[in-house]
């Protein structure tokens, strides 16, 4: 029997080992890996070169306190700055605290401003910004709230795609609007362009703030280093994670200086956020995503993918009704429960994940080898096939 509270409905398999797109079960059974730690393993399992940082690490120094300076973190908020619309950076452990910070942030900048009265956020019905009390009150999903009351105040909603509704939420106590670009647990649903730039112009109106939650569909995922950068916009606060570490825990809160105003010594901390061993990972991973031709890469594979994987859904149209997303953030929607058909998967040697509306995540490494797409694409059909 287990000592580990039951709060996971954990699959009966374990890992010895992984490499690249493949893990390796305890069994000696050699997996395709699709689900990389839920888009965190950006560059696949046991990465020779996030390997290489982390023992150079390791044997220098693993953890300081933040009453120092950290030469390895000022190097890795030095490049995010440089490379996004972001002045200034706060490094947290995981996506759920950087959403939080987000938050503070964006709540601390119109206290600044002698307006706290301006303290709620607005967000998607139904949506994921992490498991702490704030942020599934922030989801506002019935299902993750139950049984975690008082409901935490603070946070209003509106429905996925109803601009009426959203129009309508916006009170003068809003302070923020939060989105993910791309709804990862929602069921892949991507926020068309247009969309955001209709938000981002809402926001100026108003004279309120965007946050774009960019834990699970940024830092390349989305073919470009921020999903937001397609609608060309530039958003004020933006909690990132899961990928930056490449499978190590690191997150960050990325934001204007405009909007960190309120964000004064003593505001705000983190006892291993920011720590050098998560640094110098997180600097690992942008020497390789940062490369060049590195997301042109992950567009063109992506684009393969979705095309094939889009000849499969013509070919079987009554057991997928959609395919969904873009870059390597990929949902395939199934007309039924997918509980049967990624058991399906998995036993011919594919792991991916569910989420929302039937829909089954697929999420590669973003160094997925072309060899490795077209395993999956043949198992797809073998399992769509075995159901027909």
């Amino acid at each position: 029997m287990s000592s580990l509270a039951n709060n996971y409905n954990r699959r009966k398999i374990s890992f010895k080992k992984g490499k690249g797109s493949f893990l390796y079960s305890s069994k000696g059974v050699k997996y395709l890996d699709f689900i990389q730690g839920i888009a965190v393993n950006s560059l696949g399992h046991s990465n020779p070169y996030l390997n290489k940082a982390l023992s150079y690490q390791s044997k220098r120094v693993w953890h300081v306190s933040n009453a120092f300076e950290i030469p390895e973190g000022e190097r890795l908020a030095k490049r995010l700055t440089q490379n996004t619309f972001a002045d200034l950076v706060i490094f947290q452990n995981s996506g759920a605290e950087a959403t939080e910070a987000a938050i503070k942030v964006a709540r601390k900048f119109f206290h600044a401003k002698n307006k706290a009265y301006k303290n709620r956020i607005l967000c998607i019905k139904n949506s994921f910004h992490g498991r702490t009390l704030a942020a599934i009150h922030a989801s506002g999903s019935k299902k993750m709230t139950e049984g975690f009351g008082p409901k935490i105040p603070g946070f209003d909603h509106f429905v996925f795609g109803n601009h009426k509704s959203l129009k309508k939420s916006i009170t003068k106590k809003t302070a923020a609007i939060m989105i993910e670009p791309v709804l990862g647990e929602g069921g892949i649903k991507v926020i068309p362009k247009w969309c955001l730039k209709g938000l981002r112009k809402i926001c100026d109106q108003k004279k309120i703030l965007l946050i774009c939650d960019e834990v699970q569909c940024g830092i390349g995922r989305s073919g470009k280093f921020f999903a937001f950068e397609y609608s060309g916009i530039k958003p004020d606060i933006v909690p990132i994670a899961k990928g930056l570490g490449g499978g190590f825990p690191i997150g960050a809160v990325l934001m204007t200086k405009k909007v960190a105003v309120g964000m004064t010594p003593g505001t705000h901390g983190s006892t291993f956020g920011g720590n050098p061993l998560a640094m110098k990972i997180g600097n690992a991973v942008l020497d390789k995503i940062m490369k060049k031709s590195f997301l042109k890469k992950v567009q063109n594979i992506s684009n393969y993918f979705l095309k094939e994987l889009n000849k499969i859904k013509n070919e079987y149209p009554e057991i997928i009704k959609e395919i969904r997303g873009f870059g390597l953030l990929i949902g395939l929607q199934l007309h039924k429960d997918q509980t049967k058909f990624i058991k399906k998967l998995e036993q011919n040697k594919l792991l991916t994940i569910r989420a929302a509306e039937n829909v089954i995540r697929i999420l590669p490494p973003l160094n997925v080898k072309k060899s490795e797409i077209n395993m999956s694409i043949k198992i797809i059909k073998r399992v769509c096939k075995q159901y027909k």
